[in-house]
């Protein structure tokens, strides 16, 4: 791996992939917590419907499709608000919606060659030095965020009606939620691509969960166990030739099923001991 390194896509595709699992370590902790991976899977699919406007209107990359995702979060947490439980009707319209417009803007892209795989499963390899400015800048940003309201989101994650009693601004806390899980996403995509982007979003988080009592514990442990996820599928995928999204969003899922396998292995030895 390290003599992969001489390499500058590679030392990019390295220090992209840590920052987005960074972000999708702070992002999908709170994304577990309040129990809206569905809501974020749609923010995610919808947000093709950016990458077919920004291609249409000859924009870069990565601002049309931040701007369409901000939309679609920010349309999302107006529906979804007041009526959390009756949220997927509303979240599935939006997510079949979204990547319908972005197949119709693309085909109405004249003289449209662009790799359609790459942002349906990413491309990881092709990151520019000039996206990971921007991508660095996003990840200092969200950090700032949750360090900044980490007390407001704490008391919404956990009792969001005992919270608003306390004069927490719940309301405005979810819009600024769903806005970062927008700026999660677009890092993302470039990573692991649309499609998988649920997965970072939520199996670190997940497996996190088990090794802490606390929400800033579970983010640090998330944000580790991200990285570290995403550094072995890198080097898996370079060593043998394969996909890297794939093979990154594979070594999510081992760690998942091991997590499983682990916790429970360990609940019947206490019980065995008891």
């Amino acid at each position: 791996m390290w003599e992969a390194l001489q390499f500058e896509f590679l030392r990019n595709a390295l220090l992209a992939g840590l920052l987005a699992g960074v972000t999708c370590g702070m992002i999908g902790t709170l994304v577990v917590v309040n129990r809206i991976v569905f809501l974020a899977g749609g923010i995610a699919h919808a947000a093709y419907g950016g990458i077919g406007l920004a291609f249409f209107l000859g924009l870069p990359y990565m601002l049309g499709t931040f701007g369409f995702s901000l939309g679609v979060a920010m349309f999302m947490a107006a529906m979804t608000v007041r009526s959390r439980h009756r949220s997927d009707t509303v979240i599935g319209v939006i997510w079949a919606v979204g990547m319908a417009i972005g197949v119709i803007l693309l085909d109405l892209t004249p003289g449209y060659n662009v790799d359609l795989m790459s942002y349906l499963f990413g491309s990881i390899l092709t990151v520019p030095t000039s996206d990971l400015w921007i991508m660095g800048l996003m990840t200092v940003m969200v950090a700032g965020l949750v360090a900044f309201f980490y007390n407001a989101l704490l008391a919404m994650s956990y009792d969001g009606e005992f919270a608003r009693l306390r004069g927490v601004p719940v309301a405005g806390l979810y819009f600024l939620l769903l806005g970062m899980i927008s700026v999660c996403v677009v890092m993302v995509i470039q990573v692991v691509g649309l499609i998988l982007v649920i997965a970072m979003l939520t199996i670190p988080p997940y497996i996190a969960e088990k090794f802490s009592d606390s929400l800033a514990g579970m983010m640090l442990i998330s944000c580790l166990i991200s990285c570290v996820f995403t550094v072995a599928g890198l080097w898996i995928s370079f060593r043998y030739d394969l996909t890297s999204g794939a093979t990154i969003i594979l070594v999510n899922g081992a760690g998942f099923f091991l997590s499983i396998i682990g916790g429970r292995w360990i609940a019947r030895h206490r019980r065995s001991a008891s």
